[in-house]
């Protein structure tokens, strides 16, 4: 067996988490392999919105395993909170979720370094979500982290101090930002404690087995393509490979066992936080598109930019992935709109650009666009593609034209249910 593969293909927030748990029951495992409390994958069915940071998309659905990977990244504080949330739908967590040893610890002082960072860029900064995620995967790389195998040690008390001594000093150098670490570590050391009481594994190994035995498993990427730490808009990025790539590394999946890659992407473009994003709409179709799409931050709750379709980063996105299919997220935010733009060039210093380049950070990037007629019916009750309007399967045809990977989900809604299959979803 191959493990298939779920991420983003924009900046993030495209939607990854619904159709995570669509798939679901075609899967026996589902695995998280990068990020960690900075992403918010949103779920929503029975009438109740469920916001997930750390744990798989997969945790409602019964007799499926969730593994958080190696490449994750888990605060504490916030991983138990997530399990609270959980607790009154009785779904039985110490069967269904297993952790990586390998997985790195977020510490409080990693998020006293990451807002003191940032409150020292200025208008530099790059948008963090202040959840210690750049500084965990600093210590990462430089081997100082803390990993969950830890806290199972005679000794992890030593080795907190340890590295906890390491950040007082790193602060000292912020020498305006105040900081309170006593109201901070006494919450983290507690949840510690109850994060003892689930089942760590050796993931990497877990998983090879799992193939071998021939479990079917679906790799559950946080953030998106152009977040990537290497392939992203850097440097407004996030601190890990948020590609098929990450995959590899964030599970120990070797590169041969990669099967499917679905790649999701909202059929609009959103950004939050600071950095390029070529097809921002700053006036009121931008603000008509946030205010229908309710596109706000799940993790920050901070208004997010929106704009026109961009292809050449999607174009890039597919490419840097090898998505073999791709899920289009919130039709039906665009129903309304006599017609639809899409970005199918830029210009940079005069010069034709079909894929993201290097320099759209320094230089002025026009985008060149395509419009498409629009749609004006309601699609958030549909129950079949087929009856979609054809002015929405006009813009699929469109997209599938110009992407060259096949679109075999359209979403028309928050829900589970309204999520159409155009031709053979994986």
């Amino acid at each position: 067996m191959k493990v298939d593969v779920l991420l983003g293909l924009q900046w993030g927030d495209e939607g990854k988490g619904k159709i995570v748990d669509v798939l679901t029951p075609k899967y026996d495992i589902i695995a998280r392999f990068q990020g960690g409390p900075n992403a918010g994958h949103t779920l929503e069915f029975e009438g109740i919105k469920h916001v997930l940071h750390t744990i798989p998309s997969g945790i409602f659905r019964e007799g499926v395993i969730n593994l958080i990977g190696n490449g994750v990244v888990i605060d504490p504080v916030i991983f138990k909170g997530e399990l609270e949330k959980l607790a009154p739908f009785n779904l039985n967590i110490k069967d269904r979720l297993l952790i990586s040893k390998k997985a790195h610890l977020i510490l409080p002082t990693h998020r006293i370094l990451d807002a003191a960072s940032e409150a020292a860029k200025g208008k530099d900064k790059i948008g963090s979500t202040l959840k210690g995620i750049g500084p965990t995967y600093m210590d990462k790389t430089g081997r100082n982290g803390l990993r969950v195998g830890d806290i199972f040690s005679d000794n992890f008390m030593d080795k907190y101090k340890t590295l906890v001594s390491k950040h007082k000093d790193m602060l000292k150098r912020f020498e305006d930002f105040e900081y309170d670490l006593s109201e901070l570590e006494q919450p983290w050391l507690n949840a510690i404690d109850e994060l003892k009481e689930l089942t760590a594994v050796d993931s990497e190994q877990y998983i090879n087995d799992a193939m071998k035995s021939g479990k079917k498993i679906l790799a559950e990427g946080a953030q998106g393509t152009m977040l990537d730490i290497d392939f992203g808009t850097y440097p407004f990025v996030t601190s890990s490979n948020t590609v098929t790539a990450g995959t590899c590394t964030g599970l120990g999946v070797a590169p041969t066992r990669i099967g499917n890659v679905i790649g999701i992407f909202k059929a609009y473009c959103t950004r939050v936080g600071s950095g390029p994003f070529p097809t921002e709409l700053n006036d009121e179709v931008g603000e008509a598109i946030r205010k229908e799409g309710r596109e706000f931050g799940a993790t920050t709750g901070r208004p997010r930019r929106c704009g026109w379709i961009d292809l050449p980063a999607l174009r890039y996105a597919i490419m840097i992935n090898g998505a073999t299919e791709l899920s289009m997220m919130k039709a039906d935010v665009l129903s309304g709109f006599e017609t639809i733009k899409a970005c199918t060039h830029y210009l940079i210093d005069g010069e034709r650009y079909d894929y993201f380049p290097y320099d759209v950070n320094d230089k002025e990037v026009i985008p060149v666009y395509e419009e498409i007629q629009g749609w004006n019916e309601d699609l958030t009750q549909l129950d079949s593609y087929d009856n979609a309007p054809q002015a929405l399967k006009d813009y699929v045809l469109y997209l599938e034209d110009k992407l060259e990977v096949p679109i075999t989900v359209v979403s028309v809604g928050p829900d589970r249910t309204q999520t159409l299959s155009n031709k053979v979803m994986a």
